[in-house]
């Protein structure tokens, strides 16, 4: 199998670029950024393509702004599966509630090519990983901005269950952020947000009074409400309009007294 600097080598000669050609354009780009770790001199190139020397996070890339490359292939060339992020990250529990950053279109999960791709406009199943958290109902993004935010329930937050499970991953809106006064018929058909504050990151319901956030949990999850003073103490990331969540039928409750949870710590100013 042919090395990634032996692969970039080739890259360079079919685009007729001398030694001193990529230098200087790099020296170019490391001017624009005002950092010299852009900079890819020319005994650095040599090194690269035939010592198998691994580029720097700059200087790689560097030399794919410069050949045109796309950056993930390239990492892929080096063993780093850039593709799996999203994967990797589902497979790594934390036990706080987060938000989930990784672009699932662009490294998302089936990106792998040894698993199944999928397909948005269709109720299907994501890969290997997902036969763990059950059907995920993709097409409900038909027509949804795809750039909403991601979730993750913690794998110790259990103050909306048992609609949302530990370790749920849910879908944002973030051009929801309005808390609705009414309009829906059951604990189902409640909207359910996500908030931000200083100790971290929230799901549930909510109800605005005054100048005072309450974030209500489901009454099952015996978690007691939280009060915050808004929008001083606690932001509205937005709404969850989708959900994954694990069907394990044989999931337990950890133990933790009742009626207990972390008080809300107020922000620095």
């Amino acid at each position: 199998m042919d090395r990634a600097g032996e692969k970039l080598k080739r890259v360079r000669e079919r685009l007729k670029l001398t030694y001193r050609d990529v230098e200087q354009a790099s020296q170019d780009l490391a001017r624009r950024h005002a950092n010299a770790e852009f900079l890819v001199p020319l005994s650095r190139l040599a090194d690269i393509e035939n010592s198998g020397k691994v580029p720097s996070v700059f200087r790689l890339y560097t030399l794919c702004a410069i050949y045109r490359l796309d950056l993930q292939d390239v990492m892929r060339w080096y063993g780093v599966p850039a593709e799996q992020l999203a994967t990797e990250a589902f497979r790594i529990g934390l036990d706080e509630t987060h938000p989930f950053q990784i672009n699932l279109n662009r490294s998302g999960v089936g990106a792998d090519p040894t698993e199944n791709d999928f397909d948005l406009s269709k109720t299907t199943f994501l890969s290997q990983l997902i036969r763990q958290w059950g059907r995920v109902p993709f097409n409900y993004l038909n027509g949804l901005d795809l750039r909403n935010r991601y979730g993750l329930v913690g794998l110790e937050d259990w103050s909306m269950y048992p609609i949302l499970r530990p370790g749920s991953l849910v879908l944002i809106d973030e051009n929801r952020r309005k808390i609705a006064r009414g309009g829906w018929t059951d604990e189902h058909d409640r909207p359910i947000y996500f908030l931000e504050h200083r100790g971290g990151f929230a799901c549930g319901w909510c109800s605005i009074e005054g100048d005072r956030l309450l974030i209500q949990p489901h009454p099952a999850s015996e978690k007691q409400p939280s009060l915050f003073r808004f929008p001083e103490e606690i932001d509205v990331v937005g709404q969850v309009i989708g959900v994954a969540m694990r069907l394990e039928s044989n999931q337990r409750r950890l133990a933790r007294p009742s009626g207990t949870t972390a008080k809300p710590v107020p922000p620095e100013r």
